[in-house]
């Protein structure tokens, strides 16, 4: 199976695209998969909002460290895909890159929860689509 890598972009690279690309990872992880993912945006915050550590924390993940990464793009290079919550910047620095939209995506800070389910639930279809199952 051929490796793939999707760079997952929000605007503030700390909630939603943190949320795809952690939930990608493990669950590539999971299942054996050569897949991984990477999170950035063209305007990170300083850190992880506190509602979404905390929420994180409720499923036994730590993003308390992480950093959010600006995007570039010499990371989006090497992207068998971008996906992007309401955010361009994938497109305008990888013109040509195959992208999703995944603009819908409730809001983080109204409801970790809900945007946590609606999230996972399309990487799960991703990932599914990118094996091959």
């Amino acid at each position: 199976m051929k490796p793939q890598k999707v760079a997952f972009v929000c605007l503030h690279a700390s909630a939603k695209s943190l949320i795809a690309a952690e939930s990608f990872n493990r669950l590539a992880s999971q299942r054996n998969l050569p897949f991984r993912a990477t999170t950035s945006g063209p305007e990170p915050d300083a850190e992880v909002p506190a509602n979404v550590v905390a929420g994180f924390r409720t499923r036994g993940i730590d993003v308390a460290d992480y950093k959010p990464a600006l995007i570039a793009a010499d990371q989006l290079v090497n992207a068998d895909l971008i996906v992007s919550f309401a955010c361009d910047a994938g497109r305008r620095l990888a013109p040509g890159k195959p992208e999703e939209r995944w603009d819908e995506c409730p809001a983080v800070s109204d409801d970790f929860d809900i945007a946590w389910g609606f999230i996972t639930g399309r990487v799960e279809k991703l990932i599914t689509r990118l094996a091959g199952q």
